[in-house]
């Protein structure tokens, strides 16, 4: 059995940069054999990259309000207490809406393949389909 105590006193959240477009910051949680566990702030408008999941990714959300999106075009805001479920190898982004911040904790399993940023362009496109209009 594994427990993983909550982050140092005094350390920092780590900016996430590589595969992120955007204000993202990030907190490990739990890394284990398989599955990673982090919870993740994202500024509005800031968003991950495409990406899937070997073995799916599950997100809990925490505050604000985001947006999800898959590469065959699916898009759906998300909300405080919102589960997400990606199964495994669904290209996907999540970040927050143009408008707030959104906070979740993210399960991924298996190894995550990172693919190209999400343009401007697949982000907006998204939100109008998730139904967000300006």
């Amino acid at each position: 059995m594994d427990i993983a105590r909550g982050r140092a006193e005094g350390k920092p959240s780590e900016v996430r940069t590589e595969t992120f477009t955007g204000t993202v910051f990030g907190d490990p949680v739990l890394n284990a054999p398989g599955m990673t566990i982090g919870n993740v702030f994202f500024g509005p408008s800031s968003r991950t990259y495409w990406h899937s999941h070997a073995g799916g990714q599950v997100l809990n959300v925490v505050r604000g309000r985001g947006l999800v999106g898959t590469r065959d075009g699916e898009a759906y805001f998300i909300e405080a207490a919102d589960v997400v479920h990606a199964p495994e190898g669904e290209e996907h982004f999540h970040g927050g809406a143009p408008d707030s911040f959104v906070i979740h904790t993210a399960i991924s399993m298996g190894t995550t393949t990172w693919l190209e940023e999400v343009s401007e362009e697949d982000y907006h496109a998204a939100f109008h389909r998730a139904g967000g209009t300006h």
